[in-house]
């Protein structure tokens, strides 16, 4: 007999199944790519990558954010479902990156949307994203899903 709350269940159940929404937009997308490859392999952790916003619960930010994409980028973020998580991958998602003196580059994707975890590296290894995604999984697993459903700010 196992003896558990209905919040450790449903965490439990949602941090074995995070689907990712993919946005690369230069380099880090390589390395995006790769951690879903035979060595790292997300899937192993239940995490798969989606095409629309709508079916993910987690989308991963990876390489330069330019003004003109921030703005499409908020508009998948506000696409997605309740609780959504924002992972930031390499410098130029970070904060601009070696671009950041350019005119035309976000200094980070923070500025357009809330981000949860942020993964370092320019680009960051495949064992760096997958730590990040390990992280949002703790996060999730210390969610009080049931009291707090729908009561999570994202918004700025």
């Amino acid at each position: 007999m196992i003896v558990t709350t209905m919040d450790e269940v449903i965490n439990w159940m949602r941090k074995s199944s995070i689907w990712y929404l993919l946005f690369g937009t230069a380099c880090c997308a390589i390395e995006l790519m790769q951690t879903g490859g035979p060595r790292t392999d997300l899937d192993r952790i239940g995490s798969v990558f989606r095409s629309t916003p709508r079916q993910a619960d987690l989308m991963i930010v990876a390489g330069t954010v330019t003004y003109k994409m921030a703005e499409r980028i908020a508009l998948l973020y506000h696409q997605m479902a309740e609780p959504k998580y924002v992972l930031s991958m390499g410098s130029c998602a970070n904060c601009g990156g070696l671009f950041q003196n350019s005119y035309s580059v976000l200094k980070g994707v923070d500025k357009v949307i809330p981000v949860d975890v942020y993964v370092p590296g320019c680009p960051p290894r495949p064992e760096a994203l997958m730590e990040g995604v390990l992280k949002i999984q703790e996060i999730m697993m210390k969610e009080n899903y049931l009291k707090n459903h729908g009561e999570r700010d994202n918004e700025f």
